[in-house]
């Protein structure tokens, strides 16, 4: 492996993260990465200071533009729009869990949804990755001064809705298999204990699948909606339980084929929120790996 290559592996981890942060899509993530590596072997890398703010400023570039030409297909989504749910490997620590989480999780994703592009790129680099406003001044072209107003303005709109993380994984993996086999069982009394009380369901079908089109919000309704899906059910399943964007979550299989992916946000031993992909066209990449 050449010098400049080895360079760009070593960032390519943190390089997806943030185009995936940016894009919450994975294939076009994994483009983006490709384009800045494309990029980089043009380059005369000796000459490059800092590759980790080259590489960083390419791929913010990058996913900016790919935004830009993805808002009219966004605008007409229907339904809510989740991010692609994203399988890593399982993670070796409680802290290697978090750090996942907290740059990754589908909680967060979706907060940032709420952001203009420049605002989410901002705070993912400051607020995710540590980036000093120096660095993020030169990754996205403006002055430090402008990067403190839109790190400040981001920080104010998701605020109250930002998810906190806990590390404990075990603890956490248990309830979300409680309550699968709550769901199973119909036990509409323990699915709403286990939730917390102003818990969010988050259904995405895209229109291709039946989903709810809106968010499901409170434990009680949840519960009541959990039940009847059970009831609908009419083919066996098998369900697999897997960490999916760093937190909890679980694979729905028939007849060995994937129909959903769920991921679990927990917070003080209680389920917050739930996010459920059931859009064929984003688990196409988990089909074609699995």
């Amino acid at each position: 492996m050449s010098r400049p290559t080895e360079i760009f592996e070593q960032h390519r981890p943190e390089l997806f993260r943030l185009a995936y942060g940016m894009l919450g899509r994975v294939a076009p993530a994994e483009d983006a990465v490709q384009e800045t590596f494309l990029r980089w072997q043009k380059q005369n890398t000796e000459e490059i200071h800092s590759p980790k703010a080259w590489l960083s400023k390419v791929v913010n570039r990058i996913c900016l533009d790919e935004i830009k030409s993805a808002k009219n297909r966004r605008e007409q989504y229907v339904g809510t729009d989740l991010p692609e749910p994203f399988l890593a490997g399982r993670s070796k620590s409680p802290e290697e869990a978090l750090e996942l989480a907290e740059s990754l999780s589908m909680a967060l994703l979706v907060v940032l949804d709420t952001l203009t592009p420049v605002q989410r790129a901002v705070f993912l680099l400051h607020e995710v990755f540590d980036y000093d406003y120096a660095s993020i001044s030169a990754i996205i072209d403006r002055s430090e001064a402008n990067c403190r107003k839109i790190a400040q303005r981001a920080r104010n709109l998701v605020r109250e809705k930002r998810p906190g993380f806990d590390k404990n994984n075990t603890e956490q993996d248990r309830l979300v298999q409680t309550f699968a086999e709550a769901v199973k069982n119909r036990d509409m009394a323990q699915i709403e204990r286990l939730l917390a009380e102003e818990a969010i369901l988050y259904s995405d079908g895209g229109g291709k699948v039946n989903a709810a089109r809106k968010p499901i919000i409170g434990a009680g309704k949840i519960a009541k909606f959990m039940v009847g899906i059970q009831k609908g059910a009419t083919q066996p399943y098998h369900i697999e339980f897997r960490e999916v964007n760093g937190e909890p979550g679980m694979m729905m299989l028939v007849e060995g084929q994937l129909q959903n992916v769920w991921s679990f946000h927990i917070e003080g031993g209680k389920i917050k929120g739930i996010y459920v992909v059931l859009n064929p066209d984003k688990l196409e990449h988990l089909r074609n790996r699995y």
